[in-house]
């Protein structure tokens, strides 16, 4: 889970935690990319504005290269992204975004 609000991201991190995930949580792509050097991730959730060297598109790119078994999913409340804006396999959901419309895509099919 990568969002710079600590807020919308510890209720995610929360209702996930609730239904099962085990969640690591990072405030920016920065913190995101070390923690994926480090840790088996199945999937990662980023915000597309975070403050850093880079953004969550820039993770969403970052990961589909040297991670490219690893799901993603971008959210954003200010812009909205389709799938030309996405890399191959990327999946997205606007903010706000009810958890339960979240973990049914992370249960979901690929």
């Amino acid at each position: 889970m990568v969002d710079d609000e600590p807020l919308i991201r510890y209720a995610a991190v929360d209702a996930l935690e609730a239904e099962g995930f085990d969640v690591l949580e990072a405030g920016s792509a920065d913190e995101a990319l070390v923690i994926l050097q480090s840790n088996n991730v199945d999937a990662v959730f980023t915000d597309v504005n975070m403050p850093g060297s880079t953004d969550g598109l820039g993770l969403m790119s970052r990961v589909r290269e040297r991670f490219p078994r690893t799901r993603v999913i971008v959210t954003s409340g200010h812009v909205r992204l389709g799938a030309f804006d996405l890399a191959s396999g990327v999946s997205f959901i606007p903010k706000p975004y009810a958890h339960e419309a979240l973990v049914s895509m992370l249960r979901g099919p690929c």
